[in-house]
This record gives structure tokens, sequence and C-alpha cells, in this order.
């Protein structure tokens, strides 16, 4: 659907439709919110876009969004330095800062290559680490990663460690796949 003499509103909505998880239609919707019913927010959204390209950059140390070189995390002296959460990905810090369940650090592993786990053993004997925890999407790459990982690591007296899988609250068991109900049975907990 494209509207003939309005070039740049057309450009403006295939930007948003290259968005992941945006389509044609909120596309059509988010263009023409900003460019008709609120242009001091269509400003300011542009605005922020431009200033996150330019200022935001992986923190040097673990992988993390940065505006500095240490992001907030590696530079708080508030955070547990026993524990090293693995991450495919810095979005994945984002989510588990949100739900505010871990205090640790963490490392985005998103290359598996000898630099990368070179970074990842100076960040661990620098801050004294003692467990490293896996936080990857389970698949049967996400267990090979982890075995690679354990094995480069295994001079090191680490525990490692990963978090639960299973069923998610509130899923009931037929909307559940057969993957994740046999970890969950596999993995369940006594109760006390």
């Amino acid at each position: 659907m494209s509207h003939k003499n309005s070039e740049k509103f057309n450009e403006l909505v295939q930007s948003f439709a290259s968005l992941p998880t945006i389509g044609k239609k909120t596309a059509i919707r988010l263009a023409y919110f900003v460019s008709m019913q609120n242009h001091l927010l269509g400003a300011k959204l542009a605005h922020d876009i431009e200033n996150a390209i330019r200022f935001i950059k992986p923190c040097t140390k673990c992988g993390n969004l940065s505006e500095n070189e240490l992001c907030e995390i590696c530079a708080s002296n508030e955070r547990d330095k026993s524990t090293l959460c693995i991450v495919e990905n810095a979005k994945d810090i984002l989510i588990l800062e949100e739900s505010g369940s871990y205090e640790g650090l963490y490392f985005v592993l998103d290359e598996l290559d000898d630099e990368k786990v070179a970074k990842l053993r100076t960040m661990i004997a620098e801050f004294g680490v003692r467990e490293l925890i896996f936080a990857l999407t389970h698949s049967v790459n996400a267990e090979a990663i982890g075995f690679f990982v354990e094995e480069k690591l295994k001079d090191m007296n680490l525990e490692f460690s990963k978090i639960a899988q299973g069923i998610p609250s509130g899923v009931h068991l037929e909307n559940v796949d057969f993957i994740s109900l046999h970890k969950a049975m596999v993995f369940r907990t006594k109760l006390k």
C-alpha cells in the first residue's frame, strides 16, 4: 500500500516496517501518528534514536549496552561479583535486570571463539567469580556452548549452572511443547 505523492511518508512506513515485530499496518499507524498527530513526539523519537546510535556502545568488559567504557553493572560496587551470568546478547541483560531476580555480573557471549573466551576468563579472574550461570535460549546449540565453555574454563575451579526451564506460570499443560514438558518433569523441584 504505497501512497503516490507521499514519498517521505512511504519511506517512514518502510523504516518502521523494517523493525522486528512491526508489520505493515502497525508501521502505517506509527508513521501516521508521528508525522500527523504528534509532531513533538516524532521529533523526540528521531532525536532519541540519533543519540542512541551515537552514544550507546558495548561495555568493554561484558558487552552490555553502555554510554561509557564500562557499563553501570561492571562499574558498580553493589553487584554480587561472585556470580557471572552468560547471555546471548545485551537485550537479555535488560530483560533479566527488569525482572529484578539477579544481582550479579553478566557476560555477552555472542560469538564462540578463543578471543571471546579469553575475555571471559579475564573477567572471571578480575572479579573473583565463583559461579558461572548460563542463561541461554534452551536448545541443542546452547547445550553445546555450555559444554564448550565449561571445557575451556575447567581449570578455574568454577561452579557451573544454568537457568531453570520448564512450564511458564499460567500456561496449561495442553499448550506446552513436549521438550519443555519433558524438562519440567526431569528438573522438577521437591516440595517440603
